[in-house]
């Protein structure tokens, strides 16, 4: 213990967010260092990273369904977990490099952050990708806890904190009291499934066809979940199904908030039947302290609204919900004498 202290004075010690959508990278004492998409290009129908195994996160996200039919642009995680062990491997391996910044030295130890509803097997798998990647340690936190912490929550003492972290690939709704989760649910509905029902509705609506990023911008810029302020419009550009040329037209806020509304409705349930689930005192603590909104999808225009009509309870959104997770992980390597328990390390024991 007190030589693995030592090694940290002289390794880079970081918390990662492994998204979905993003990967974030916080350094102990200087927060965020890294945030990029979780995407990396290799070579068709192999695992070899394109550009000396610089093709990952910007460079790659820029080839997302833009790719010539040798190269492949992939997002090896899948609903929050790695889909694609050697992908995830190499994206890990990138990150880890350019963040440590020098090739010596002993390898970082490294805080996770990951799905609550993920297995044994899928633990053991994001572990050793980490591992093989470089790291000395390796931490696995469940990103509601992460989430918490991050967010200021008081997650440590005797009272219901609740926060709901909708991420690119799942959506972690939970209530924690005493450094641990008193209840949860995990469900593998969140941002992407957003960005899916747009591409859906553009289709039958407009027999549009669009690919990801731009329903990303279309949820991104006019998206909401409740009428709040202005309602706007924007030009969305694809191909067009039936003649097969490209086209462009306009979609309004208030279609696009029609056609959110399947993923919406089932975070606001995953909402309420986390809370049916609480215990009568949590319960109790949760009227006064309300509910925390982390994750990109936080930033979804009305969400707190609906949510706050859905549950009668007061809905806060974090401070810079996007890395409410990587900064969590990072505040729990500063503290991770205390933190530990709630730490899953070698899960072989």
């Amino acid at each position: 213990m007190i030589f693995d202290r030592l090694l940290s004075f002289f390794s880079v010690d970081m918390g990662i967010d492994l998204g979905t959508c993003n990967t974030l990278v916080a350094v102990r004492g200087e927060g965020i260092v890294l945030n990029e998409p979780s995407v990396v290009a290799v070579r068709k129908g192999t695992n070899k990273v394109l550009n000396n195994g610089m093709a990952v996160g910007w460079a790659a996200k820029e080839m997302l369904g833009k790719t010539p039919g040798s190269i492949s642009a992939i997002r090896p995680l899948k609903d929050g977990v790695i889909s694609d062990f050697d992908i995830t491997e190499a994206m890990l391996s990138y990150f880890i490099r350019k963040v440590n910044g020098r090739a010596w030295g002993p390898g970082p130890r490294v805080v996770i952050a990951v799905p609550s509803g993920i297995t044994a097997v899928e633990k053991k798998a994001v572990q050793q990708s980490a591992e093989r990647a470089g790291a000395r340690t390796v931490y696995l936190v469940e990103e509601p806890i992460a989430a918490a912490i991050g967010a200021g929550l008081p997650f440590t003492e005797p009272t219901a904190s609740m926060i709901v972290d909708i991420g690119g690939g799942t959506t972690e709704v939970a209530i924690m009291s005493l450094a641990d989760i008193a209840t949860c649910e995990s469900v593998r509905v969140a941002g992407d499934d957003m960005d899916e029902a747009i591409i859906v509705h553009m289709k039958k609506t407009y027999n549009l066809m669009i690919g990801e990023q731009t329903a990303e911008r279309i949820k991104i810029e006019i998206g909401s979940a409740a009428p709040v302020g202005e309602e706007r419009t924007m030009e969305a550009r694809g191909r067009d199904s039936l003649s097969g040329l490209p086209r462009k037209t306009v979609v309004t806020s208030e279609e696009i908030r029609e056609a959110l509304q399947e993923p919406i409705n089932a975070i606001v349930e995953a909402c309420t039947r986390t809370l049916e689930k609480a215990e009568p005192e949590l319960a109790a603590d949760l009227v006064e302290n309300g509910i925390m909104l982390a994750g990109g999808g936080a930033l979804l225009r009305g969400l707190d609204v609906v949510l706050s009509n859905a549950t009668g309870m007061d809905v806060k959104i974090a401070d810079d919900p996007l890395t409410c997770v990587a900064r969590g992980t990072a505040q729990f390597l500063e503290n991770l004498d205390e933190l530990k328990d709630n730490l899953e390390s070698d899960i072989d024991g």
